[in-house]
């Protein structure tokens, strides 16, 4: 698109269906990696990924070229559709319904990928569901816990 011209950082959260610790230290950095490249395929661009078992953040620059909603939907299917193809696990995986989202300054991107680097140190102290929530009440978003993601049964 000539004479369009943005700057938007959005980190999106999203987690494995029932928020199961099903990601593999083996196999995290391929998932990555392929993620990665569905953003990049997409013409958006990877700022950090990263995440532990049970789920993923992933922070990146998006073009308007597309819906965020779409976005989200090609990176969940295409990873899960991955994930199964490679049997990394002797059952079907699958993506929790739904994922977070929240934009960023150019002044916060510094501090977002420090945050998303330092997942696994960072999940020694504090649970997926208190820091999910937290994102939330932060960014003043108002929401019903019965459609915050799923906990294990």
């Amino acid at each position: 698109m000539a004479n369009t011209y943005t700057q938007i950082h959005i980190q999106a959260v999203f987690a494995v269906s029932n928020r199961e610790s099903l990601i593999q230290e083996e196999w995290e950095a391929d998932l990555y990696k392929y993620i990665t490249g569905i953003i990049q395929n997409h013409g958006h661009k990877v700022l950090q990924i990263n995440g532990v078992p049970d789920h993923v953040h992933l922070f990146f620059g998006m073009r308007p070229t597309q819906s965020l909603s779409d976005l989200m939907k090609q990176v969940k299917g295409d990873s899960s559709k991955f994930i199964n193809e490679k049997a990394y696990l002797k059952h079907k995986f699958s993506w929790q319904a739904g994922y977070g989202a929240f934009s960023y300054t150019k002044a916060d991107v510094p501090k977002i990928i420090q945050y998303i680097k330092n997942q696994k140190e960072h999940h020694r102290t504090k649970s997926f569901a208190d820091e999910y929530i937290d994102l939330l009440k932060s960014f003043d978003i108002e929401y019903d816990e019965r459609y915050t993601f799923k906990k294990l049964l």
